[in-house]
């Protein structure tokens, strides 16, 4: 699939492209990247033809949005989607009381976290003013999971359900949005969120891979069946998809354990027969899935962007895919094609 197809998001009246830009990395999450380089990374994904963009209050305590809505801000409003998130508030503050962890040298703000119906109501209306756009397209709830929440998980989400949801429900019946949902690191908590309110579309990170296909359990399934669209970001569990199995190998934010590592020894050997970078597997493979339209992915340099674009439209051939599920290290029933 090329970068800049266009797929239909879900059941609502948005098609985005195959390829999404995240901006997580021009937040300046673990170092610092200049405004010319996050500028120049905008515009060449733009030059390449890729048209959805997500950010969020928290990636750098506000400068992606800022960052993102000033690479933007000159193009014509229709032909891009934009996606942002709600749940933390952002408050001015003086640098040095700020804790940026992970972030560098991030926006003037510390973060709290509000899932009220007004909380949620003044975060939408303060990321539209730090974007200097007139809407967004698609809005999530945002870190409702327990890698986020911890012990707190069971609260946060019932607060999120009632007023995060009435809130974007609202918006949502408004037409100041088009898609409402949740973007969460955690499937079992999109599943959850499915099963209680009408949510249009979900924003998965990592759990939906070449190493990971649990969600094509239930969850994915519900999604088509109600035509709730999945974007998927972090297809490289943070790392090791990217890199191969290398000393020093980072999955899921942590080094790779042994039977992680050995699995994906296993994988490289058939990538290595058919000719096939194991990015541009990882990447094909979860836009493969119908409910998956787009691929959500962050660079820190245009180089690196440019990688991932070419790993995106890389040739794959049929019996590839057929070859990892004969030696079972892919799901028979996981989407190819």
């Amino acid at each position: 699939m090329k970068p800049d197809a266009k797929v239909k998001f879900g059941r609502v009246d948005l098609e985005v492209t195959a390829f999404g830009f995240g901006t997580a990395p021009i937040g300046n999450i673990f170092r610092e990247i200049d405004e010319g380089t996050s500028d120049a990374m905008i515009q060449e994904a733009w030059d390449q033809g890729v048209r959805y963009f997500d950010t969020a209050p928290m990636y750098g305590h506000g400068l992606a949005e800022l960052r993102t809505g000033h690479s933007l801000r000159w193009k014509n409003r229709d032909d891009f989607v934009l996606s942002s998130k709600v749940g933390r508030i952002l408050k001015p503050a003086r640098k040095q009381d700020i804790d940026y962890e992970p972030w560098t040298n991030a926006g003037r703000f510390t973060m709290h976290f509000d899932y009220s119906y007004d909380g949620v109501m003044r975060s939408f209306e303060d990321s539209l003013q730090r974007l200097n756009l007139e809407r967004m397209d698609i809005c999530f709830i945002h870190d409702i999971d327990r890698f986020t929440r911890g012990d707190e998980q069971a609260e946060v989400f019932e607060q999120a359900m009632d007023g995060a949801w009435r809130a974007l429900s609202d918006l949502r019946d408004q037409g100041v949005v088009k898609a409402i949902g949740v973007g969460v690191n955690e499937w079992e908590v999109c599943q959850n969120a499915l099963e209680r309110r009408d949510f249009d579309c979900f924003l998965l990170a990592g759990r939906y891979t070449l190493l990971e296909q649990d969600s094509l359990d239930t969850f994915l399934p519900m999604c088509e069946a109600r035509g709730a669209a999945v974007v998927v970001g972090g297809g490289f569990n943070s790392g090791i998809l990217a890199t191969g199995a290398k000393e020093g190998a980072k999955y899921n934010y942590a080094p790779a354990p042994a039977g992680i590592m050995e699995k994906v020894r296993k994988i490289e050997a058939v990538c290595a027969e058919y000719g096939v970078p194991l990015p541009a597997a990882a990447l094909q493979f979860v836009v493969a899935h119908p409910a998956v339209p787009t691929f959500m992915a962050g660079t820190r340099t245009v180089a690196q962007l440019q990688q991932n674009l070419d790993w995106f439209s890389h040739p794959i051939p049929p019996e590839f895919w057929a070859d990892l599920k004969s030696k079972g290290l892919l799901r028979e029933d996981a989407p190819t094609s």
